[in-house]
């Protein structure tokens, strides 16, 4: 069983994660009657909308919803795919407006509506593990002003003073006479109030939380349990036209002819439809008719040059810049590296490399779009919904004004439905052709496995010297690999250089840190990119780099005859939230103990995206076959906003870095060559072992938690089968080196 505990440094009671996810909560409905209440956060446009006719619902700001029968209707802007941030930000908020958790639900607001009321809810993306975090502290001011709007409206009708009010749960209480309200009874009045100035609310202290920071049920389990909850692919309308697509199979390939005689007479076929330059979709009253249809179709494509790229010819291409001095630049050039390493009495070099791996959400990409000329109207899973809408805008033609998109619950993410958002434009383009009728666009396994936007591919030379008393004195890490920003965004790239690829090395404290004190240390980035398309992949940089440092360090330790833990220890003195969670999980995983015959332990420690994470991995090697028998891992995120969340979320990122472990997207003459899961190897049940979650927050910060424990996962197996082995594995997938994860 998965357990999750606080560190003992904190005061907490133990959780067990798994039971606490079993059960569930059924939200309440939503119904009619509601009385939004808020404030006006500066930078945020005052709404302007005057009560209803009927003086039942009026909107002073937009995150809180009160219900005559006390129910609230908390509005989230986030994304939803499975993380569980829906239910932690209500969480925040609930704490702060007092109402009664048993009586929450939530609703999601649209691109749209956010459009209208000038961004009202601020940003919609969810990515980088910013959800909550970004977000946290203006909707925690969202609840808190509506809660003393609400006591205000209580002491008017009370004729009492506010300060001689208490309210739990949604109950206004008059100690001295004893008289109470609920919130259904005063929300009417407290709407007409002036909202509080946001500068005056003095939000609460974790250490007093009651909602927040609680393992709480989430939300949305008992619409998954009972199939009510719907995802993008399950929509439907009628007279529904559906649509499969297929782009060129070499990247930046063209779309040369086709020949849609012999399928136009097909039973269901409707039309082909080219797509831009690259891509062409068929057409049907039902997706298999149109799938199998366009399987059949003879197309011609122009491959160019790229048709003759392999996974070789890339590997010599990052290779060269490993050495180069061309297309460079150091990030971090401390102290004096050359002479320092010159005058080592122990050198040491290793080249790393990491694969191109493709997101794999269970839910291929797709989206349904109904357009006129009056408005354009898109159902889609997206992680970033006003970047839908405006995609949705473009292929249309139309204004964001007369465009809508209702961004539904995501089947999985992972940055692939954050930043491009081809499936919306694709979707759209067709829909233009049937004027008045929902067309849905549905990709194939394969067409989503073979046109992804891949985390990038990597090279890594790490070079090191370590002194006579074996203490390491230089380090020099170059990455060689493929920039996200020039392919999605160029502007992020000053003066040819991108610091995004080197997550987890940056010296500045804050998001992704470099942890290690060393007297000599040179970091750069050779940018070397390819025609595969790449994008942001859980743990987006982190996890490779991590695994190049991690691994390396693994090596140091045993060069210098020091203990894994002890050697990284002293390189941590420096920077005690790094240390803090090092010393956290090597505590619960009994570091050093001994261990089954076989089993050996390795460990690693990283920060990438506001938190401190490190995990030591417990592993037997036999006969090539790798076994993860049990994971501890130790997370600092600053806060928990629902500690059985991020045990959840740790425990998915463990499914995730193994598949980092035995995945590849490869290619062949220009192409994708592992078109479904028969080839790329995603995670079974059956290779996952015994986690542990250790919760050290520390309270001073907001850290997230979807993507940053990813990066240590692997190097701890992977120097745990250094230990297993003698042998470091410095290329990945595992099967490189002749290993399976069994």
């Amino acid at each position: 069983m998965n357990k999750t505990t606080y560190s003992d440094e904190h005061s907490i009671p133990l959780i067990d994660s798994v039971s606490s996810r079993r059960s569930f909560l059924v939200n309440s409905a939503l119904g009619a009657g509601a009385l939004t209440l808020g404030f006006h956060v500066p930078g945020f446009a005052k709404d302007s909308s005057k009560p209803s006719a009927q003086g039942q619902e009026v909107e002073v700001n937009a995150w809180v919803v009160i219900h005559p029968d006390d129910r609230c209707v908390i509005r989230i802007a986030r994304a939803e795919m499975g993380q569980g941030s829906s239910t932690g930000l209500a969480q925040l908020v609930a704490e702060e407006l007092e109402c009664d958790w048993q009586k929450v639900s939530i609703e999601f607001i649209t691109p749209g509506q956010n459009l209208a009321r000038d961004r009202v809810w601020k940003n919609m993306s969810t990515g980088g593990s910013r959800g909550i975090r970004e977000s946290q502290e203006y909707v925690r001011v969202a609840g808190a002003a509506a809660r003393t709007m609400l006591i205000q409206a209580a002491a008017n009708q009370m004729g009492v003073s506010p300060s001689e009010l208490s309210v739990s749960k949604g109950v206004i209480t008059h100690a001295n006479s004893k008289r109470s309200l609920n919130y259904g009874k005063v929300c009417a009045d407290a709407v007409k109030l002036t909202p509080p100035d946001a500068k005056s609310i003095r939000l609460k202290k974790p250490q007093d939380w009651q909602i927040a920071g609680k393992p709480v049920r989430r939300l949305d389990t008992a619409h998954k349990v009972d199939g009510s909850l719907k995802y993008a692919i399950d929509h439907r309308a009628q007279n529904m036209l559906y649509a499969a697509v297929k782009a060129s199979p070499v990247f930046e390939g063209k779309l040369k002819s086709f020949d849609a005689t012999a399928i136009l007479k097909k039973r269901g076929i409707k039309s082909v439809v080219k797509l831009d330059d690259y891509a062409i979709a068929v057409v049907a009253d039902n997706w298999w008719r149109a799938k199998t249809a366009l399987e059949e179709m003879p197309i011609v494509w122009d491959e160019g040059q790229n048709g003759q790229v392999s996974s070789q010819s890339i590997a010599s291409h990052l290779e060269e810049g490993l050495r180069s001095e061309k297309n460079v630049f150091a990030d971090t050039n401390v102290g004096q590296f050359s002479q320092a390493y010159a005058a080592s009495s122990q050198k040491l070099e290793a080249v790393y490399s990491t694969p191109f791996v493709t997101h794999a959400c269970m839910e291929p990409m797709n989206c349904t779009v109904l357009y006129t000329p009056e408005k354009a109207e898109a159902w889609v899973p997206s992680q970033n919904a006003e970047a839908a809408l405006a995609a949705l805008s473009d292929a249309t033609g139309l204004p964001l004004e007369k465009c809508e998109a209702y961004n539904q619950t995501l089947g999985g993410g992972f940055g692939r439905r954050g930043g491009p958002q081809d499936y919306v434009r694709f979707a759209a383009l067709v829909a233009k052709q049937y004027p008045g009728q929902s067309v849905k666009v549905l990709w194939s396994r394969e067409e989503d496995m073979t046109h992804d936007y891949y985390r990038p591919i990597g090279q890594c030379l790490l070079q090191a010297g370590l002194d006579e008393k074996g203490e390491l004195s230089a380090l020099s890490i170059r990455v060689s690999g493929q920039s996200i920003n020039a392919y999605l965004a160029p502007h992020n790239i000053v003066d040819g250089k991108d610091r995004r690829q080197l997550q987890g090395y940056w010296p500045e404290p804050g998001d992704a840190q470099f942890g290690y004190s060393v007297p000599n240390l040179k970091i750069e980035y050779a940018m070397r990119n390819t025609h595969v398309p790449v994008g942001a992949w859980r743990g987006v940089n982190t996890n490779q780099n991590s695994i190049y440092l991690e691994a390396f360090m693994e090596e140091l330790a045993k060069a210098s005859g020091k203990d894994s833990l002890a050697f990284r220890r002293t390189l941590l003195k420096d920077h005690p939230k790094h240390l803090r969670v090092l010393n956290a999980v090597a505590d619960k995983a009994g570091w050093g103990r001994t261990l089954p015959s076989g089993v050996y332990q390795g460990i690693a420690q990283f920060m990438g995206y506001g938190s401190y994470t490190a995990a030591v991995a417990e592993v037997s090697v036999n006969n090539g076959k790798v076994k993860v028998h049990r994971l501890v891992l130790a997370t600092n995120s600053g806060h928990v906003v629902n500690p059985d969340q991020v045990a959840a979320q740790v425990e998915g990122s463990v499914a995730y870095a193994f598949d980092s472990l035995q995945a590849q997207s490869s290619v062949l003459n220009g192409r994708i060559v592992e078109t479904n899961f028969d080839r790329y190897k995603i995670t079974r049940m059956a290779q996952l072992p015994k986690i542990e979650t250790v919760l050290a927050p520390t309270f001073d910060f907001w850290g997230g938690v979807g993507e940053p424990t990813i990066c240590v996962v692997a190097p701890a197996v992977l120097n745990a089968i250094f230990k297993a082995t003698g042998k470091p594995v410095r290329s990945l997938p595992l099967q490189n080196s002749g290993l399976e994860l069994v």
